[in-house]
């Protein structure tokens, strides 16, 4: 292996390393805003709290559809 092959693998693998490292960062943004998101759904509505998760959607599309007029849960 030449001087020039190894110092092209080492820069593919510091490029990796750093796509690694964005992927876990975004992944515990997203974790983040997930577990805000949910702690105010469960502040405003403290009756999801004891729902299955397909219950709190079930609930949600319900209650949005009543103050929406008739907006679909199809047609999201």
């Amino acid at each position: 292996m030449t001087d020039m092959e190894k110092k092209l693998l080492q820069a593919q693998h510091r490029l990796e390393e750093a796509q690694a490292r964005d992927r876990v960062k975004e992944r515990k943004a997203r974790t983040r805003r997930l577990i805000q998101e949910g702690a105010i759904l469960e502040k405003v509505l403290p009756e999801v709290r004891t729902m299955e998760p397909s219950a709190v959607e079930d609930y949600l599309f319900r209650r949005l559809s009543d103050s929406d007029g008739n907006r679909s849960r199809a047609g999201n």
